[in-house]
């Protein structure tokens, strides 16, 4: 085996899979960047020399978090759906997300994840401006801003975000059973998700 792995590949892209692969154990507290360096067969300066820091390091996974949520999201326009979608990223992306949602872990001003934050923002708030509202016709239409639109941008992402973090966190297993959280996502009730 090759005692310095980043020489076949991004050195860079190695500290990060491997600090996703010990978040999505351990959590972000079990994360720490001497231990990367160790698992990459790299010195221990390293992963500072891309990271700064453990906080430069956690950064960069919630930015990459946020580009790949956006990116999920901007495939459809469907609000039903792109909760949908949120549930699956947490389930395919979870230690991206646990990171995310931690602000006291980020660099907050950080331009890559606050511009990433920005883009998944954005694809939530196009799939709710193209929805319409319960039981009230056509949506705000795109871009609008009404009491109305945040209110269900609120509603919607909690419920997403909800959902996918009582799952990850198994507190849905006796509920759910085998059934595929997606589809039990879709089937919530109507009067949250109207039909397009």
């Amino acid at each position: 085996m090759n005692d310095r792995p980043y020489h076949h590949g991004d050195l860079r892209r190695a500290i990060l899979t491997a600090a996703l692969d010990v978040i999505a154990t351990d959590g972000p507290t079990g994360l720490s960047l001497r231990d990367l360096a160790r698992r990459a067969g790299v010195s221990h300066a390293a992963p500072a020399h891309h990271f700064r820091d453990r906080t430069g390091l956690l950064t960069a996974i919630a930015a990459e978090g946020h580009g790949l949520l956006a990116s999920v999201l901007a495939e459809t326009t469907d609000l039903r759906e792109a909760g949908a979608r949120y549930v699956r990223f947490a389930r395919e992306h979870p230690a991206h997300f646990q990171v995310m949602f931690s602000p006291e872990l980020l660099r907050a001003d950080d331009l890559e994840l606050t511009t990433a934050r920005a883009l998944s923002a954005a694809a939530l708030t196009d799939a709710i401006a193209t929805a319409p509202a319960p039981g009230a016709g056509p949506g705000p239409g795109p871009g609008g801003d009404s009491p109305d639109a945040r209110s269900a941008r609120i509603a919607v992402w909690s419920l997403a975000h909800g959902f996918a973090t009582l799952l990850l966190g198994h507190n849905l297993d006796g509920l759910l059973g085998d059934e595929d959280p997606e589809e039990v996502f879709r089937a919530l009730p109507m009067t949250l998700f109207p039909p397009a």
